[in-house]
């Protein structure tokens, strides 16, 4: 047993080695989109620990350039603006992260829904097409305004006009998915329902919803920015990016490292979020693995 079983796990390994690489070189959207964002929430939750207090004020130190003591400088106030930025990304990822599970559960619930129920799809959909003729900066403005500045409420304002978009995708695959042979002989053998659904119907909504979850936690972060930047996102005392180029915009000319260290991380953040979510849609995408598939069979001849 000893002596037969050393072979197969060293033909496994062996096997799994080269998957990865295989996989990076293949999809290297994937890799280098999830390997910006795995270290930018890193970067983020372990802030308290590196980057100092982002509230203590030092006006002896006002606009000072980048230094030693300081690598991004300091802002009006005398804040350290390395440490405001830090602490910033916890915002800005949080709002996007949120934002976007929220979207997906309750676009997938409307959309599974809708696309089973006749009477319920004409209500909610023309429910989510008037949510989608609605811009989404003035509807999180209008919420913002009656209920009050938060993090929550933020979240709230800028998942709602994202829903509609999620809704309709994953109604359009469970109206093209429930046709399907599979799915219609599960129903005919006696499958309840609730059991279809999660076995055959679910998981074809899965790659696509992952995708216009990428999409929509890029939209949540830039909508978070200018939010925050108008005034009516996160509240001045909590560091943000959006908080923190809007107050320093006043002194671009004067110290342009302010804003530039909160803008650059939050291109650097939305970038790595498109980066996933366009090697998610190559991944998933059908068509691309038959291309890769022929390119592969092609090389070996």
């Amino acid at each position: 047993m000893t002596l037969s079983s050393a072979p197969v796990e060293s033909l496994s390994v062996s096997r799994l080695r080269p998957s990865i690489p295989r996989l990076a070189s293949r999809h290297p959207l994937v890799f280098i989109g999830g390997g910006l964002l795995a270290l930018l929430i890193i970067l983020a939750l372990a802030a308290p620990l590196y980057a100092g207090d982002p509230l203590n004020m030092d006006p002896f130190k006002r606009l000072h350039p980048p230094s030693a003591e300081m690598w991004f400088g300091s802002d009006n106030l005398g804040r350290d603006v390395f440490a405001r930025t830090m602490l910033g990304a916890r915002i800005s990822l949080m709002v996007g992260l949120m934002s976007a599970a929220s979207a997906a559960f309750g676009g997938l619930l409307i959309g599974v829904i809708a696309g089973y129920n006749r009477s319920f799809d004409n209500v909610a959909m023309r429910i989510m097409d008037g949510l989608m003729a609605i811009p989404t900066i003035l509807l999180a403005i209008a919420l913002i305004s009656v209920t009050g500045a938060g993090i929550g409420i933020l979240i709230l304002a800028i998942t709602v006009p994202s829903i509609p978009s999620v809704a309709r995708l994953v109604r359009s695959v469970v109206l093209s998915v429930r046709t399907r042979p599979y799915v219609e002989a599960a129903l005919c053998g006696g499958a309840r329902l609730p059991k279809v659904l999660w076995r055959h119907i679910l998981p074809s909504t899965i790659p696509p919803l992952m995708v216009q979850s990428a999409n929509v936690c890029a939209s949540a972060i830039l909508t978070e920015a200018g939010l925050s930047f108008l005034g009516v996102g996160v509240p001045t005392e909590i560091p943000s990016w959006g908080n923190m180029i809007s107050s320093s915009s006043l002194y671009l000319g004067v110290a342009p490292f302010t804003v530039f260290a909160p803008g650059i991380c939050l291109v650097i953040t939305v970038l790595a979020v498109n980066l996933l979510g366009d090697g998610l849609r190559d991944l998933f995408d059908p068509r691309s693995k038959g291309r890769a598939y022929h390119a592969t069979r092609n090389h070996r001849r």
